[in-house]
C-alpha cells in the first residue's frame, strides 16, 4: 500500500514542492533562466516563480546575474548532506576506482528515484561513452539502463507494475524495447539470473553490465554496473570478466558495510 502524500491533502506543504521544483528546473541545459522561462518551465505563473526565486535567493541558493537567476555553490550543502548521511559510498567509490584502474572502463552505483536511475557514485574512465557527460547526479531512465534493469527487478510486483505506469518507452536506438510486455519480461528474466546487459538501447556503442549491491543486514544499496563501448568490447567479455568483478565487488561490500554497521 502506497502510503505517501499526494497534492491536495491536509499535511502536503505546496509550497515546500514549488520550492524544490525550482530548484531541480536548473540543469546542464538549463544553468541559468530568466524569470519568464523558469516560469515556463515549471508551468507556474510569473508571480509565483518570482516569489519562489526571490525566496531561494534569500537563502542564499539562486542568485541574479543581470536578467537571469541561476544556482549558488550553496545547493552543494544539500547533496553533502545525502553523501555523509550515506558513508557506504566511500567503501564503493573505493572499489568502483580499483576496476576502473584495472579494465580501464567507467563503473558507477545508482539508485531508482521514480522511473529513474541517480548516479551517487562514479569512477570515470578517460574515454567517453555517452554525448552527455555522466556524474554524480545524472538521472538516465530506468528502463533502458542495466542498473536501472536491476533496481526494477528487486520491486515487488505491485511496486514495479505502478512504476511501469510512469515509463515512456522510446526508439533511442534501433535497438531499443518498446513493448512494454517485452520490458517486463526482461525485468522478470534480470530478477531471475540477477544481472542485467544492455547493448545499445539508450546510445549507440554503449553497452553495460549490471548487478545490485546490498548492504550486511540485507538492505539494497543500489546498482553497480560496467559501461564500455560496444565495438570494442564483445558480450562475451561483459560476461566473462566484466560480471564475475562486479559480484565479487558486491560480496565485497556486502561484507565490508555489514563489518562497519556491526
Amino acid at each position: 500500500m502506497d502510503n505517501k502524500l499526494q497534492p491536495g491533502d491536509r499535511d502536503y506543504v505546496a509550497a515546500l514542492a514549488s520550492g524544490l521544483l525550482i530548484l531541480k528546473a536548473f540543469d546542464a541545459e538549463h544553468p541559468r533562466m530568466t524569470l519568464t522561462e523558469m516560469a515556463s518551465r515549471t508551468d507556474m505563473d510569473r508571480a509565483k516563480a518570482r516569489r519562489f526565486l526571490l525566496t531561494l535567493e534569500a537563502l542564499g541558493y539562486v542568485r541574479r546575474s543581470g536578467r537571469d537567476f541561476e544556482l549558488t555553490p550553496r545547493v552543494l550543502e544539500l547533496g553533502h548532506a545525502f553523501q555523509a548521511s550515506n558513508q557506504y559510498r566511500a567503501v564503493i567509490q573505493h572499489y568502483l576506482q580499483d576496476i576502473t584502474a584495472e579494465i580501464g572502463e567507467s563503473s558507477s552505483l545508482s539508485v531508482l528515484d521514480g522511473a529513474d536511475v541517480v548516479y551517487v557514485v562514479r569512477s570515470a574512465a578517460p574515454h567517453r561513452l555517452m554525448a552527455i557527460t555522466l556524474s554524480v547526479g545524472t538521472r538516465l531512465p530506468a528502463a533502458y539502463t542495466s542498473m536501472g534493469r536491476v533496481l526494477l527487478a528487486q520491486l515487488a510486483d505491485a511496486q514495479l507494475d505502478k512504476l511501469l505506469t510512469q515509463v515512456k518507452l522510446q526508439p533511442h536506438t534501433p535497438h531499443s524495447l518498446i513493448d512494454m510486455a517485452a520490458l517486463r519480461a526482461e525485468i522478470t528474466k534480470v530478477g531471475q539470473q540477477g544481472y542485467s546487459i544492455v547493448d545499445q538501447e539508450l546510445d549507440l556503442g554503449l553497452r553495460s553490465v549490471a548487478t545490485p549491491v546490498f548492504a550486511g543486514n540485507g538492505d539494497l544499496l543500489g546498482a553497480i554496473n560496467i559501461s564500455t563501448n560496444a565495438a570494442r568490447v564483445p558480450i562475451e567479455v561483459l560476461l566473462d570478466d566484466y560480471l564475475p568483478r562486479l559480484q565479487r565487488m558486491a560480496e565485497t561490500v556486502h561484507k565490508t558495510v555489514r563489518s562497519a554497521a556491526g
